[in-house]
């Protein structure tokens, strides 16, 4: 989630497989064959067992035993279980961003000094147009940048030979 956020835009609905490594009506199809336990406990074999036991709350037709349940209903299931539409209500603003999108555009950079197309004037680090993925590439960006910055900022310093 916190991934998405920085793409997500207000009002836009956010579409979720909650199980992208399984063909749902295969598995469905293969536990009414072969089960007598109830939707949710089949479900839980896919999905956290909580989210299965919340998920078949919204259809009496999943409140039974699988072997019980109609094709339809198990199809319907599988395609609502692969295509979870939710349209957040809002972020939780600045105070809890980890990340910004926006800032200094890279093309008025140059990508060796960080120096501005205004002479003498650099930019590093998340004042930057520069977004990372989270987990520690936005720092490494920052650093990289100030790294670059301040050797060619020692360099412009160092009298010549």
């Amino acid at each position: 989630m916190l991934q998405i956020s920085s793409y997500w835009r207000e009002g836009t609905p956010i579409r979720l497989n909650l199980a992208p490594d399984t063909d749902l009506p295969a598995a469905l199809a293969r536990a009414k064959a072969s089960s007598r336990k109830r939707i949710a406990n089949e479900l839980a074999q896919l999905v956290p067992s909580r989210l299965a036991d919340t998920w078949v709350q919204q259809e009496s037709a999943w409140q039974r035993p699988i072997a019980e349940a109609s094709d339809k209903a198990l199809a319907q299931l599988a395609e609502r279980l692969a295509r979870w539409e939710l349209t957040p209500t809002g972020t939780e603003g600045y105070r809890k961003a980890e990340v910004t999108l926006g800032g200094v555009d890279t093309r008025d950079l140059s990508s060796q000094t960080m120096e501005s197309k205004q002479p003498g004037l650099y930019f590093i680090g998340e004042v930057v147009d520069v977004t990372g993925w989270l987990g520690g590439y936005n720092f490494q960006w920052a650093w990289a940048s100030g790294h670059a910055c301040a050797q060619a900022l020692a360099a412009r310093l160092r009298p010549s030979a």
